[in-house]
């Protein structure tokens, strides 16, 4: 399904569908600290119901899954959610995966102890989903914003990445990031307290094979290239990282969370 948002890319359409296989692959790269800074909040823990919206591949809730809790994850892609069941049922896990955006969800109004969105939120329309995600949350219930990402300022590696995605897709406005804590809208503020946040460094390993594909399941390449554009991508990107000394790659990330308890 085609998303098109014009703060984002300039408003040229993008579908995780196309990236679907590269996506389960290549992106289910968060280090354990990334989850267990939750989980030893007490939050996504045995006892709880969570659902994960934005799920993609269903990341989060397979990560956590460890934890205990009872878990749903919705994605707007039904390829998204094709992966994400099968990646959850070869591993013998119970998760129910629903197709839905997070402005349209269907569940009865205080159904979940949490819910968590890892690297998507900014994609919601926040008028429509804040309120809807408060009437979800039982009350006091949590909704937890994660993020992580590479630093092409301080990661030479990261960096001459970006640069190459940019070559392809002048229009990409995903690069460049910097350190900054996780962005809570305004309109949460009418639901949602503040109750915990946190942003650290952290480095990520990777091959050289594993790095080009999460550079390829991002949304400037994979998401958005044509398939011509994407091979001509993708060999010039591991041309270019043919010339590192090594195949152990380790690439600096950031990651930030904010934990918001409902009013």
């Amino acid at each position: 399904m085609d998303i098109f948002k014009n703060d984002i890319d300039g408003g040229k359409a993008f579908d995780w569908g196309r990236t679907s296989s590269d996506y389960a692959k290549f992106r289910d790269i968060y280090p354990p600290v990334f989850f267990g800074k939750v989980a030893e909040r007490g939050i996504c823990v045995k006892g709880q119901k969570v659902l994960d919206i934005g799920t993609g591949t269903g990341v989060v809730p397979r990560n956590m899954y460890k934890y205990g809790a009872e878990w749903t994850g919705s994605d707007i892609s039904e390829n998204q959610i094709a992966q994400a069941k099968s990646l959850a049922e070869a591993n013998g896990m119970k998760i129910d995966f629903v197709v839905s955006a997070a402005e349209d969800l269907d569940f009865p109004d205080e159904s979940f102890d949490v819910i968590t969105a890892c690297q998507c939120f900014f994609y919601f329309d926040y008028d429509k989903v804040i309120p809807k995600l408060a009437k979800l949350l039982k009350k006091g219930g949590r909704l937890v914003i994660l993020f992580m990402a590479w630093l092409p300022d301080d990661d030479k590696l990261a960096g001459e990445s970006e640069k190459l995605v940019l070559k392809y897709n002048p229009k990409w406005t995903g690069g460049g990031y910097t350190r900054k804590p996780v962005f809570v809208p305004e309109i949460a503020n009418e639901y949602f307290d503040v109750e915990y946040d946190e942003d650290y460094d952290l480095i990520v390993p990777f091959t050289r094979e594993s790095w080009s594909g999460r550079m390829k399941a991002c949304r400037g390449v994979g998401a958005s290239m044509n398939e011509e554009e994407i091979a001509a991508w993708e060999k010039e990107h591991m041309e270019m990282l043919e010339k590192t000394p090594s195949d152990d790659l380790e690439i600096l990330h950031h990651a930030a969370i904010v934990i918001l308890r409902k009013k």
